[in-house]
């Protein structure tokens, strides 16, 4: 039986018979491995298989991680929630977006404290606007049944930029407000004032 040959780097070692393979493959002190069971004639590579294993399971074990780290995790509250307890969902929800994972914020609304669904809001805006230096918004604060919720993911800045200071405010769908970068000061808006008027004045 015949088999093509592809040595450890790649190169075509042309089609030869197993039994000279399999010597070929012992004077490199490699091993023939078949990659190609259904050609004709059947593809055979020379590879260290051990490594070739390590290298697999390694790659399947980063594959596994990365699926991991994507995954939605969620944390739930309580609207009266004290702040000892928030503080430590907030560590928390900041270690789970540090692995890259997305996170659902809830606020969990009991009996009668469905009637008050602006605390959870303030809520749900208080911790983001904590985040804003490690994620942002993905989803908007919803309802769903007793439950208000957002889901934040993790902030990438490939530009470098500085994140926005954690003082900066929501707007009325929860999503960060958009602030300009140099607003005038009123004394240069006065200043801009008169010297249009002066223009009028004076054309």
């Amino acid at each position: 039986m015949n088999v093509r040959v592809i040595g450890e780097d790649g190169e075509q070692l042309g089609i030869l018979t197993v039994h000279d393979a399999l010597l070929l493959a012992r004077e490199k002190g490699l091993d023939l491995v078949e990659v190609a069971p259904s050609n004709d004639p059947p593809v055979c590579r020379l590879l260290d298989y051990g490594r070739f294993k390590y290298v697999q399971t390694k790659k399947e074990r980063e594959a596994r991680k990365s699926q991991k780290s994507t995954a939605l995790r969620e944390m739930r509250m309580r609207p009266g929630i004290g702040q000892h307890d928030l503080d430590a969902k907030y560590r928390i929800v900041q270690k789970l977006l540090t692995t890259g994972a997305k996170v659902k914020l809830s606020v969990i609304f009991r009996g009668r404290s469905i009637a008050h669904p602006e605390l959870g809001v303030e809520l749900l805006k208080k911790v983001a606007q904590g985040l804003e230096q490690e994620a942002k918004l993905e989803r908007a604060p919803a309802m769903e049944g007793r439950t208000l919720s957002i889901i934040l993911i993790p902030l990438t800045r490939k530009d470098g930029g500085v994140a926005p200071s954690k003082d900066a405010p929501l707007d009325e769908e929860g999503n960060l407000a958009q602030v300009p970068e140099n607003p005038p000061t009123e004394d240069g808006a006065l200043v801009a004032q008169e010297t249009e008027h002066a223009k009028a004045q004076n054309p």
